[in-house]
């Protein structure tokens, strides 16, 4: 081959290669200029360390790499979370499963459904003080606890009650934020306050001095969920790939923060102010045996609908929802994720 033919060959290939090159430098500025969805997300409750996954899976950009924009804002519990979503307020929000299993014995939440587990065994609970005069259930009867109306601790309390042979008549309920309930015992108004047991370092950090004491409802009720995530059926039907973006991103930013408790509760109190990230990185490592509790596999989000027939089976049969009442009218199989 004469120089001159290889020069032009060389040329050639140069040509080809900085044209197609050039090609996929366009197609990913395309891909990575589109336009973010906006999402709308409510946390469980308040802003503690059991909901940081959120601000992580936001922090740490695993929402923005699934095409998403996500405003996180503070929930108030089961009952308003899953009024809130069906009104159109939020799009997803992680709800107590029993919370949402009673609301739909009742009538309600009939637009709710389910595309995730959060935990997979219940962390509701009565956390009080030492000094309380609260070491067992029977203890409570007599005395004051404050939780939000639409708790899922305060809703299924009469059916723990009956579960762990307590006279629920003879306890006395008040009202509170969650941002409250917490200075409301440590300041002695109430004798108790519903949480989740992974509250316990966050209590103890207000309650200086004093040791909590912990009264877990999954005791006597070791079947159910704790919280799931959910949305509304029309969301989850119409819109599948928004959602599976989001399910995805979103148990990344569990595993992670479970992993990286430290990192979670400084990612937490970077962007709320008023959480802390000690308490928050404890929550985060407590969290750790519900989100994958022994026997669990890897794969984290997972519903097992055997499992939610039973628990459905033990609120019949306590008398908490009539019958009827299936895994399979709320629960997504094609967006769960799968073991």
């Amino acid at each position: 081959m004469s120089r001159l033919a290889r020069t032009v060959a060389t040329l050639a290939m140069t040509c080809t290669f900085v044209v197609g090159c050039g090609n996929a430098d366009d197609q990913q500025q395309t891909s990575s200029n589109r336009p973010l969805e906006k999402v709308t997300y409510l946390t469980s409750f308040g802003n503690f360390g059991r909901d940081s996954y959120a601000w992580v899976a936001k922090d740490k950009g695993f929402f923005r790499e699934a095409g998403l924009d996500v405003d996180i804002k503070p929930g108030s519990g089961t009952g308003d979370n899953l009024s809130k979503v069906e009104a159109g307020a939020a799009m997803f929000t992680p709800v107590d499963l029993t919370g949402l299993l009673l609301a739909r014995g009742n009538k309600g939440a009939q637009s709710i459904t389910v595309v995730a587990g959060i935990q997979q065994r219940t962390m509701a609970a009565i956390i009080s003080l030492e000094g309380n005069g609260v070491a067992a259930p029977k203890d409570l009867e007599g005395k004051k606890l404050a939780d939000s109306p639409g708790s899922v601790v305060r809703s299924l309390f009469p059916t723990y009650a009956k579960l762990a042979g307590i006279d629920a008549t003879k306890v006395t309920w008040v009202n509170g934020a969650p941002a409250n309930l917490i200075g409301l015992l440590a300041g002695g108004t109430v004798a108790g306050i519903g949480q989740f047991v992974v509250g316990e370092p966050t209590v103890e950090s207000v309650a200086k001095g004093k040791q909590a004491v912990v009264l877990p409802y999954s005791d006597v009720m070791s079947d159910l969920y704790g919280n799931v995530l959910v949305t509304t059926t029309k969301i989850a039907q119409e819109q599948p790939d928004l959602a599976k973006r989001f399910i995805a991103a979103l148990m990344k930013g569990l595993v992670h923060s479970i992993d990286n408790p430290d990192e979670a509760g400084r990612i937490l109190q970077k962007n709320v102010s008023a959480a802390a990230a000690a308490p928050a990185a404890a929550e985060c490592t407590l969290m750790s045996a519900f989100v994958r509790p022994e026997g669990s596999g890897n794969v984290v989000g997972t519903i097992d609908t055997e499992r939610v027939a039973r628990s459905i089976k033990l609120l019949q049969d306590a008398d908490a929802i009539p019958a009827g009442l299936a895994p399979d009218q709320f629960v997504s199989a094609d967006l769960t994720p799968k073991p």
